[in-house]
């Protein structure tokens, strides 16, 4: 049997694949301003149509904003002010690491772990490849100078929060600055902190 036998016949054995599945149709991303925090609400969706765990998609897309957030019923909340264009871009960097084939480009592939290891398996052309998992910037933020309690700082205040405080952000934290408005740069002491969170007042 010659080359072009062989060949034929090997494609012949390959299991046919629809190349409507093949490609990928992500709903676009639809953001809400809450406050000092932006949602996410149809993270649920999106993660359905990248074939992944919702979860998973929520923490990859909180290190690459630099923020923290919390998870809720298929919705997300990030702290801080974040655009549609911000979360297109996170959401295209997680494709880019954990859906896409980097052999032949098809999102056909499942996420493993083998021997401790995340690998990227694909089941279009039989590629596998280990996926990143650098630090995210919400840890690289983490390790930056904390934010003390009866301290004073110069803050930007960039939000209004619920009860009507500024909310300014620095490193990791979220500061609720009582007696500040948006658009205002003020100095304020520190009262309480609360995990990435802290309460101040305007000096």
């Amino acid at each position: 049997m010659n080359y072009a036998d062989s060949l034929d016949r090997a494609i012949e054995a390959l299991p046919e694949r629809n190349e409507e599945q093949s490609r990928l149709s992500v709903p676009d991303p639809e953001g809400e301003t809450d406050g000092a925090f932006t949602r996410l609400t149809n993270l649920g969706e999106i993660a359905d149509a990248l074939g992944r765990d919702v979860e998973h998609v929520h923490r990859n897309i909180q290190g690459e904003l630099g923020t923290n957030g919390q998870l809720e019923d298929n919705r997300a909340r990030y702290n801080g002010s974040f655009s549609v264009a911000d979360f297109q871009a996170a959401i295209d960097e997680y494709v880019a690491e954990y859906v896409t084939c980097s052999e032949c480009g098809l999102p056909d592939t499942r996420l493993v772990t083998e021997d401790g290891v995340d690998m990227l398996r694909c089941e279009a052309c039989g590629a596998f490849r280990p996926v990143a998992k650098g630090a995210s910037k919400t840890q690289t933020q983490s390790s930056g100078p904390a934010v003390e309690e009866g301290t004073t700082y110069e803050l930007e205040i960039t939000g209004t929060g619920r009860k009507g405080d500024g909310v300014a952000e620095k490193g990791k934290y979220t500061i609720f600055v009582s007696g500040a408005k948006e658009g205002q740069t003020v100095r304020a002491l520190i009262e309480r902190t609360s995990g990435t969170l802290a309460f101040a007042r305007v000096v």
